[in-house]
């Protein structure tokens, strides 16, 4: 039942003497030993509490009624068995201030059965699409709510995450980048399974796939692509002066049907190959595709298409694998090593990694190029990728940033996965001319994003900016 039992700062104080008031719900289901644990914690914080034990309908009105809402009081759901490190209150008091969210989260970290703090979590940014699969909020914040919403909760055994969601809908959470919570267990990220998606509402795409020679890596890279699950699909080939007479042959013997293949000569430049294609396609949407992909299920595209023709998305990306299995791209982290790093490089999919960020759908900073779809005319409303400071690296980056900035946010797709023969074709930069063009490209970047001081806001300040794969800084 819902029992109202008042510990700690009467409640019309908001302890401390601040204003608006801190109220904490705790779940009672713990132990008396649990939660004499939790209350010690809250009462040297100066925040009231109130138990809670969420069976009965009948007490949930006397709950609501408890509350002098007049003070706009904010609320901390929290399980009995958790604390709250010192200067919780003082921290969200101060983040409350001036702020128009209706909730507002921390980070947290584990109790061991030694009650030793472990396993700290550094959250990101308020990220819609990663909550949607991962709940880092219940448990580690504060929220507006009213006394209708307390009374609705009457029959709902996961009150506390109802709340979350609640204030949620309302407007976008704001994070406070410090532990504040210590807790006995957290929910689990889990990926959803994919709605099928009806091939009457995706879109035609063009894919623009750019080569040079290598007709082994061209072949596997189209086959890959005719045995695609996708209803309207227009491939155009850009070929960058190839020499090779097998692959101009075969080149010359693509069905026109499904190919174009245009010819843009000169020096490597991937934003100008791609730009031209784009001005050519025909598709709603773009699919831009290196050469050296190769496709290994056939809904990767629907998958990626499907989430590119969202309001609210810009660039997608997908979760590509090296050959060896491990992930080679699970989105792009902005200001690692001053610029930008794929995020859990490395990794094999199976393992934990951090909080399984790399196994879930999320928004990020950007997306590879690589294997990147987006709307035809979003790219064209941020004119498309930057022929001039970018023509071979960085390009994807600074195009997501522009898309970022116009509302149209990245997103990392991890239910569409490829592999990556990573710059097999081209090669790597490391002669002195693809050096300098590199470095004059890194300064670009820096220049135009500051990657060198930013701070990601789907990454975090305690997390290392010199690792891939999200370990916390020394």
């Amino acid at each position: 039942m819902w029992l109202l039992q008042e510990h700690g700062t009467p409640l019309t104080r908001g302890g401390i003497g601040a204003a608006p008031p801190i109220i904490a719900l705790i779940d009672g289901s713990a132990g008396q030993g649990e939660l004499q644990e939790t209350l010690s914690s809250l009462e040297a914080e100066g925040i009231a509490a109130l138990l809670v034990d969420g069976d009965h309908p009948s007490a949930a009105d006397e709950i609501a009624r408890q509350i002098d809402w007049s003070q706009d009081p904010w609320l901390m759901p929290i399980a009995a068995g958790d604390s709250v490190a010192p200067g919780t209150a003082a921290t969200y008091r101060k983040a409350i201030s001036g702020t128009e969210a209706q909730l507002i989260y921390a980070d947290d970290d584990l109790l061991d059965k030694a009650r030793r703090r472990v396993s700290p979590h550094f959250k990101p940014d308020w990220n819609s699409e990663l909550f949607r699969h991962f709940d880092y909020l219940s448990g580690a914040c504060i929220l507006r709510s009213a006394s209708q919403d307390i009374a609705a909760l009457a029959s709902t055994k996961d009150w506390g995450r109802e709340l979350v969601l609640r204030a949620v809908r309302k407007s976008a959470p704001l994070h406070v980048r410090k532990v504040l919570h210590h807790r006995r267990k957290r929910p689990r990220p889990e990926a959803a399974a994919l709605a099928s998606v009806q091939a009457g509402n995706l879109s035609p795409v063009t894919v623009i796939v750019p080569t040079r020679n290598r007709l082994d890596l061209l072949k596997t890279c189209l086959r890959g692509v005719a045995a695609t699950d996708y209803p309207d699909i227009e491939v155009i080939v850009v070929d960058n002066d190839s020499d090779d007479p097998a692959t101009l042959e075969f080149l010359s013997q693509l069905d026109p049907g499904r190919h174009r293949v245009l010819r843009h000569a000169g020096a490597f430049n991937y934003s100008a190959i791609n730009n031209r294609a784009v001005a050519a396609a025909r598709g709603q949407l773009l699919c831009l595709l290196n050469n050296d992909i190769e496709v290994i299920e056939p809904g990767w595209l629907a998958t990626m298409a499907a989430q590119a023709m969202r309001d609210d998305v810009g660039a997608v990306g997908a979760q590509l694998l090296y050959p060896d299995g491990r992930i080679q791209h699970a989105g792009v982290v902005i200001g690692m090593g001053g610029a930008a790093g794929h995020a859990h490089r490395f990794l094999h999919p199976k393992e934990e990694g951090y909080f399984r960020r790399h196994a879930l759908p999320q928004f990020t900073s950007a997306v590879t190029a690589a294997c990147l779809v987006v709307k035809r005319d979003r790219f064209l409303a941020v004119g498309g990728l930057d022929e001039r400071h970018f023509s071979v690296a960085f390009n994807d980056v600074d195009l997501c940033m522009r898309l970022n900035r116009q509302g149209w946010q990245s997103l990392y797709e991890p239910r569409a996965t490829l592999i990556h023969h990573e710059s097999v074709s081209r090669g790597l930069d490391r002669d002195p001319v693809g050096a300098a063009r590199l470095a004059t490209e890194l300064a670009a970047l820096q220049l135009r994003w500051g990657t060198q001081k930013t701070i990601d806001p789907f990454h975090h300040p305690e997390l290392s900016r010199a690792s891939e794969q999200f370990v916390i800084k020394l």
